[in-house]
């Protein structure tokens, strides 16, 4: 079994109303940035805050349904798995996230919380 997973934690990163609808908000860890976004649906996903094509921002990018768009080069990348939509190649790590009242966490390895 992975080390990470047997070592990860839940991780309260905010409240509920801190992400706006279609939009993110960023968590600091010791692997870098997380964007946690929200939908239309107040569906909450997280990845990792760099696009796979050139390392864009996602969280500035503008969120569709459940897909985020990079700001940068218009790579469409899909919340739930991190894979850029076709013809674009490329994933991007997700974190798994849930809802607990009020509250959002993230499903944190070790190597996350430093």
């Amino acid at each position: 079994m992975d080390r990470d997973v047997v070592a990860a934690a839940w991780r309260d990163v905010g409240a509920v109303g801190d992400i706006p609808r279609l939009g993110s908000r960023i968590v600091s860890t010791a692997r870098g940035n997380v964007a946690v976004f929200r939908t239309g649906r107040d569906e909450f996903y997280a990845l990792d805050d760099r696009c796979p094509h050139k390392g864009g921002p996602l969280s500035q990018g503008i969120v569709h349904g459940t897909a985020v768009t990079c700001p940068l080069h218009n790579w469409t990348i899909d919340l739930a798995s991190g894979e850029a939509a076709e013809p674009d190649r490329g994933c991007v790590r997700t974190i798994p996230v849930r809802r607990d009242g009020d509250r959002i966490l993230l499903l944190m390895a070790k190597a996350d919380r430093g």
